[in-house]
């Protein structure tokens, strides 16, 4: 069998940011002030208090304390919390990257796809979004609502995995 254990995290403050417009002078006031870059597409960007993956061109997902991001943003963006309608999955050990790949359209089990990587994907016709935040760890965000089919659907899959 892979090792992989399965764990539903507490809820977190999660909020969505966009940026509309005049991104690079976004980018450049949020540097600024967070002392850390906004995140390249497909990977995420921390500091001690705020952490931020990057999904699509123009929306990252932010977790932890967002405050003064919305005067950042100003008139180019928005902050939208989202945190009651995701449920954050800890996907860890050796295993993790088989697991996702039942019944999965992304390639989990690319060795690029490592600490620092973020993807969007589809999982049994759901957006799942994906964290990688340690070679054996992986933290995927699954809307509320799908929350409870996922977990069972990756318990019984997790039964099944060899090395």
């Amino acid at each position: 069998m892979t090792e992989v254990a399965i764990s539903r995290l507490p809820e977190a403050p999660l909020h969505v940011v966009e940026i509309w417009s005049n991104p690079q002078d976004v980018a450049q006031r949020f540097a600024a002030a967070m002392g850390f870059a906004l995140p390249a597409m497909g990977l995420s960007a921390s500091n001690d208090r705020l952490g931020l993956m990057r999904f699509e061109p123009s929306v990252w997902l932010a977790e932890g304390d967002v405050s003064g991001l919305a005067d950042i943003l100003a008139e180019n963006g928005a902050l939208t919390e989202i945190g009651g309608g995701v449920v954050r999955i800890r996907l860890s050990g050796a295993g993790w990257r088989a697991l996702l790949m039942e019944a999965g359209v992304f390639d989990a089990e690319d060795p690029n796809f490592g600490p620092g990587c973020t993807a969007a994907t589809l999982i049994d016709h759901v957006n799942v979004r994906l964290h990688v935040v340690a070679e054996d760890v992986c933290i995927a965000y699954v809307p509320a609502s799908y929350s409870r089919a996922l977990l069972h659907f990756w318990d019984e899959a997790g039964k099944t995995l060899t090395a």
